[in-house]
């Protein structure tokens, strides 16, 4: 059921529409990591001077500099675990786009969808962004003294929290907020390996770009799999 949903979602990315979802999320994705390094750039030119001297060695130069290059190695790294909160923020805005092309496409004879309030929308969207960042943020810190388990711990713990926010955003669209959870709760261990899934390529640089809006047509699909609609 998983993997039948992926697949669908990877030919969605193909129809009409669905690669200009997928570059205002990379323009938006891009925008807000070169403005953190941007930002850091010129933190590091603000409070770092030019040169210096040392005794015995003489005045050394150019160390704005040489911290603004390693800086951009230290963001391409960083990018690996932050790029998972990154993405994620931007999940609101995509899935209503990507979830009504899908089932357009795939399940045409379905009612028309539960509509959510901008107030509701904005909400679950900040709500998620918040515990996602806040997760990552104390599992970076927890990687480095726990190596071997580090990558159980990181698809383990996103596999969780993004299988559970991009299953309930697609189910509300069809169902109450206490439906949506119930039935959460009943495929949890379905929606958590779906979510792991989907945390392997958010770890890969470049192709994370693209995940949000395949992971928002994959969790559609996933919804109607478990409903029961062969599409």
């Amino acid at each position: 059921m998983i993997f039948a949903s992926y697949v669908k979602a990877w030919g969605d990315l193909l129809r009409p529409g669905a690669m200009k979802v997928v570059g205002i999320g990379v323009a938006l994705s891009l925008g807000l990591l070169i403005a953190i390094y941007v930002a850091m750039v010129w933190l590091i030119g603000w409070l770092v001077p030019d040169s210096f001297s040392l005794p015995f060695i003489g005045e050394i130069g150019h160390i704005d500099t040489a911290l603004s290059i390693v800086s951009a190695g230290i963001m391409l790294i960083a990018s690996m675990f932050l790029m998972v909160p990154v993405a994620s923020a931007f999940t609101g805005f995509f899935l209503e786009d990507v979830a009504e092309m899908v089932e357009d496409a795939h399940y045409p004879t379905l009612p028309p969808v539960r509509k959510l309030s901008l107030f509701e929308s904005l909400s679950d969207t900040l709500r998620f962004f918040g515990v996602i960042i806040v997760a990552n943020l104390i599992a970076l810190a927890i990687y480095p003294f726990v190596i071997p388990l580090a990558p159980f711990l990181f698809f383990g713990l996103n596999g969780y929290l993004l299988g559970r926010e991009y299953f309930q955003m697609a189910a509300l669209r069809r169902m109450e907020r206490d439906e949506a959870r119930a039935l959460y709760e009943r495929n949890k261990a379905t929606v958590w390996a779906a979510g792991a899934l989907m945390a392997v390529p958010l770890s890969i640089p470049l192709l994370n770009l693209f995940v949000p809006v395949l992971g928002a047509a994959g969790f559609t699909h996933l919804f109607h799999a478990i409903m029961g609609r062969r599409g």
